[in-house]
């Protein structure tokens, strides 16, 4: 037997949003976190923090971006490895924690 045709529909494309729209809420999340730790005088932690803030919004950012890519070649796509599904999952909850720790 052979495998019948897929047709994709528009998954890969919602997908390709949903990566967008997450690295753009990141990208939101640590302004607001830098905006906090630079006009409130946070000193020497609020720094480290807002570095670490930039470090994980990268981070979130090349995992999302080459998802994005692969989703943009067509076909069907490879399933998310695990290692960069926990490496997106761990940098977005970092960078929430990090910029609550910044604005409270």
């Amino acid at each position: 037997m052979t495998a019948p045709a897929r047709d994709p529909g528009l998954q890969p494309e919602r997908t390709r949003l949903a990566w967008r729209r997450t690295t753009l809420t990141a990208t939101v999340v640590a302004v607001l976190a830098g905006k906090s730790a630079l006009r409130e005088g946070a000193g020497a932690a609020g720094h480290v923090a807002f570095a670490l803030c930039c470090a994980l919004w990268l981070g979130l950012l090349v995992v999302a971006h080459r998802r994005i890519r692969v989703l943009a070649l067509g076909g069907r796509p490879a399933a998310l490895t695990p290692a960069h599904a926990s490496a997106a999952a761990l940098c977005a909850v970092a960078l929430a924690v990090c910029a609550t720790a910044l604005v409270l």
